[in-house]
């Protein structure tokens, strides 16, 4: 039979949010949040030559820069204030992930609450600063390094581009945390879902571009299409899909009386990574290609044989991007679920898996199931990844349709449709509370 929880989400409907005045004020919220961040990815920084730059991006559209600018929305090939967007928020919350499972310091601060968590947030806003400097001021170099695009290079146009970009990004760290809390889902990832989406027209019409001039066929271009509606619908089914661990809880004696057993489940996700490992595993195969793109071509000779052998298609890419998206997956998911922590507040709440003794034989077991789990969430990132790699290599699909870009859109989608639910079930539920109050007291 099903559960109350269960029958109101089977039940409600999507007019509801019409009669919440604070989800509709949530909603609104973060239209006007991401209206905000879509107008400032438009503002280019002093100094800048558009038209040179505009070559530049177009030239370099595969490398590092080409994926950095989908996620950003366009930002970066137009060298917008916004250009860093919130990725080196990103990549220092990542390494203070990392650094918590490492340091003692840390890991007991993370232990400690909410308090710890206000201070790791800190440390981590601070390290943002740090990282977003270094980035802004390494594009500050490498646009110097291609002439024509600064007007007029030098210590002023380096130092006002780090202080604009760096700026840039403190504001987003700002806005997401105030979508967070405010409006609905999590700010970070619907500022760069809104990037990639707002990139997407202009893919499809890069695509049907090459029909209209006969560079592909319109039948390969229909072949992508339903290709990507069919690896769209393959991303939700493994995203939702999870392995539910039947948890039983013993008798426990609440006062005077004696509570009955009862039984829930874990759920674990197939895919417990998310979309970390190819962002992680893109990002340090795409540096090379980074630095010799900045060099234009004149640096270190092993720097330019490794960006030839490092190109989309090529097998020692294909093979590298593979095994450091395992990497990465079974790091995150070591990360973010903890057999022994898991099974040593399963055993103090008096809960245990049945036919498994409590303590450490629970945490084998669940370390044996997320084992076996994470090797099927990294075969599924793998598959996904490669696969656009295969079409960009060999027959020319816009960088737009990349795996990356399109776990990241499913995967938010669904993420903030969960959240749209729950605050859709809660209203229902104050609803039911407040009828039944009504009858008692008609009762009474």
């Amino acid at each position: 039979m099903a559960s109350a929880a269960e029958q109101l989400a089977a039940n409600f409907n999507f007019a509801d949010i019409a009669k919440s005045e604070e989800l509709k004020k949530r909603i609104l919220f973060t239209l006007g949040a991401l209206i905000i961040y879509r107008l400032g990815s438009y503002i280019p920084i002093p100094g800048i030559d558009t038209v040179a730059l505009e070559q530049f991006s177009n030239s370099n559209a595969s490398g590092i820069l080409g994926w950095m600018d989908s996620l950003a929305g366009g930002a970066l090939g137009r060298m917008a204030i916004f250009a860093l967007n919130v990725m080196p928020y990103i990549s220092a919350s990542i390494i203070m992930n990392l650094m918590s499972s490492i340091s003692p310091a840390l890991g007991a601060l993370k232990k400690e609450g909410e308090s710890g968590r206000k201070k790791i947030n800190q440390y981590t806003r601070y390290f943002t600063l740090l990282l977003a400097a270094l980035q802004a001021y390494g594009i500050a170099i490498g646009l110097e390094g291609q002439g024509g695009i600064v007007n007029d290079p030098g210590w002023f146009f380096r130092i006002s581009t780090v202080i604009t970009l760096t700026g840039g990004t403190m504001f987003l760290m700002w806005l997401g945390e105030q979508i967070t809390s405010r409006g609905i889902g999590n700010g970070m990832s619907i500022i760069i879902f809104s990037g990639i989406v707002a990139r997407l027209p202009a893919g499809i019409a890069a695509l049907l571009e090459l029909g209209r001039t006969g560079q592909m066929s319109v039948f390969t271009i229909l072949l992508i299409l339903v290709g990507a509606v069919l690896v769209i619908g393959f991303i939700v089914y493994v995203e939702r899909a999870q392995r539910r661990l039947l948890i039983q809880y013993a008798k426990r004696q609440v006062g005077n009386r004696m509570a009955q057993a009862e039984s829930s489940h874990m759920p674990i996700k197939v895919n417990t990574a998310g979309v970390i490992p190819p962002i992680f595993a893109s990002s340090l195969l795409l540096l090379p290609v980074t630095v010799a793109n900045f060099s234009a071509g004149q640096g270190p000779e092993w720097i330019n044989q490794m960006t030839a052998l490092l190109g989309h298609g090529k097998p020692l890419y294909l093979v590298l991007f593979t095994a450091l998206i395992v990497f990465f997956a079974f790091f995150q998911t070591s990360i973010q679920f903890n057999p022994q922590e898991t099974a040593e507040n399963l055993k103090k709440s008096g809960g245990f898996i049945l036919g498994i003794r409590p303590g450490e034989k629970t945490a084998e077991y669940l370390d044996w199931i997320l084992t076996r789990l994470t090797v099927i969430g990294a075969a599924y990132l793998v598959v996904i990844c490669l696969l656009p790699e295969f079409l960009i290599g060999y027959a020319g699909i816009p960088f737009y349709f990349g795996g990356t870009s399109l776990l990241i859109v499913v995967s938010v989608t669904l993420d903030t449709m969960a959240q749209l639910q729950g605050h859709l079930l809660a209203q229902q539920y104050g609803k039911l509370l407040e009828k039944a109050s009504l009858r008692g007291g008609k009762r009474r």
